[in-house]
């Protein structure tokens, strides 16, 4: 497997030259495992994230201990915008969802790259803006779409993010980001597997018929991938 590289990230990749190469140093590579906790709900950010392989959930608990997700990032993204927006802490927790790596900058770097004015800081609340999308449209999802139609837009944009049709990832897993139970999760699941869109064992779905997953899934997809696709630099597009 090819050493990653910031480039992975869609954000770095789009730098300029001159600010990649200042910003460069400062890069540690660190691993992400799954169910690693990168920070709970109201931790003060100390490091911004640039994943360039796997997936980090947005959750957010409630009192009585349930949770789901509001937010998953690739390498389209970056965790830890509260460093730049303002504020020092979040509501949400950050979890590891699909193991990877990512590149972390401190707190003291990034606030003084963003107070620069350039590229970065350009990018960055672009990035953010598609992220209150995602965080908005996940919660008209959760509230007016079937279970079923979730499913789908999860698995969809989790596969986006992998650049793959596989995800490995359990039941309970998924039951416990999309915030239902996991017999539900077992329910859904078998159906689309009876219906030839996915086939699944333990700890690992393929999508077998994207193009039908697609017609099956609820417009919030589409629309968060479209703003995704409006704001932020294709890879294609990267220097």
């Amino acid at each position: 497997m090819p050493a990653a590289t910031p480039k992975q990230n869609r954000i770095l990749a789009a730098l300029p030259a001159e600010d990649y190469e200042r910003l460069l140093p400062e890069l540690k590579l660190i691993p992400m495992p799954v169910g690693l906790t990168m920070s709970e709900s109201g931790d003060h950010v100390n490091y911004l994230y640039f994943p360039v392989t796997g997936i980090i959930s947005l959750i957010y608990a409630l009192e009585d201990g349930s949770s789901s997700e509001v937010a998953l990032v690739g390498n389209e993204g970056m965790v830890g915008i509260s460093i730049f927006m303002g504020g020092d802490s979040m509501p949400s927790s950050t979890e590891v969802q699909s193991a990877g790596e990512a590149y972390r900058l401190s707190r003291k770097i990034m606030k003084h790259e963003f107070a620069l004015g350039g590229k970065l800081q350009h990018l960055a609340l672009l990035y953010t803006q598609a992220l209150i999308c995602q965080t908005s449209q996940t919660a008209v999802c959760n509230q007016h779409h079937s279970l079923d139609q979730q499913l789908c837009r999860w698995l969809l944009m989790s596969l986006d993010r992998l650049h793959a049709n596989e995800l490995e990832v359990t039941q309970d897993m998924i039951a416990h980001l999309l915030g239902v139970r996991r017999e539900s999760i077992t329910q859904t699941a078998s159906k689309l597997q009876k219906d030839g869109l996915i086939t699944y064992r333990r700890g690992h779905i393929t999508v077998v018929d994207r193009p039908k997953l697609e017609q099956r899934v609820c417009e919030c997809y589409a629309v968060v991938k479209g703003e995704y696709d409006r704001l932020l630099p294709h890879p294609r597009s990267a220097p």
